[in-house]
């Protein structure tokens, strides 16, 4: 069984709701690919909102490199990573791989400029990370032993990230993979603060928040 989870920053609403974004299985299979094609299992989707576009907003979709989470925020997706093939060595965290100019087209709209993958480790301090975590049905999971903190990086889950005010306008939206004969790429599905979009995908307008 696999869902997707918070495992740092977790942010409320006005109401006092988690805000929560999910991961579709299509989606997280691609991103465990490019994390094994790349060799960087700190590896994850940065999501933004911006003003822009036909509608008013724009999807920004780039591939960024985070820091090492802080065990107590990282335990649950440490110890249930997704199942998908991984190297058996990493990286230097100060020299993550830069992933291919192939993979940076599929998480980059044709209508946005952020077409350059961050190599650099980057976690803003209002950002919020999800991940795509496997659960064995009936079993809690156990914090990583320090022995396994090195196989737990290089098995570690697909991961997207949103900062503050971009997670308040895609709060409850998945993150999805398409293919298509245009080409394929990642996209926001099912927004439902969103009041219309263009037939791309990647501008929208919101309702009142």
């Amino acid at each position: 069984m696999r869902k997707t989870e918070v495992i740092y920053n977790p942010q409320q609403d006005e109401d006092g709701s988690e805000m929560l974004m999910e991961i579709t299985p299509r989606a997280a299979n691609r991103l465990s690919k490019i994390m094994a094609q790349d060799q960087n299992p700190d590896l994850a989707l940065r999501i933004q909102v911006e003003s822009g576009g036909c509608h008013g907003f724009q999807y920004l979709m780039s591939l960024t490199t985070l820091p090492p989470l802080p065990p107590s925020a990282s335990t649950s997706a440490s110890a249930s990573a997704s199942a998908s093939p991984s190297s058996s060595s990493s990286p230097s965290p100060s020299e993550p791989p830069t992933p291919s100019e192939e993979v940076a087209a599929e998480v980059t709209p044709s209508t946005t400029t952020s077409n350059t993958p961050t190599s650099t480790p980057d976690l803003r301090e209002d950002d919020t990370v999800f991940a795509f975590v496997k659960e064995e049905e009936g079993q809690q999971q156990q914090p990583p032993s320090p022995s396994s903190s090195s196989s737990s990086r290089s098995s570690s889950p697909p991961k997207i990230v949103l900062d503050g005010p971009s997670l308040q306008l895609l709060r409850g939206s998945k993150v999805d993979y398409t293919m298509e004969l245009i080409g394929s790429q990642f996209k926001i599905s099912d927004n439902p603060h969103a009041t219309s979009s263009c037939g791309c995908g990647t501008s929208f307008d919101i309702k009142d928040l």
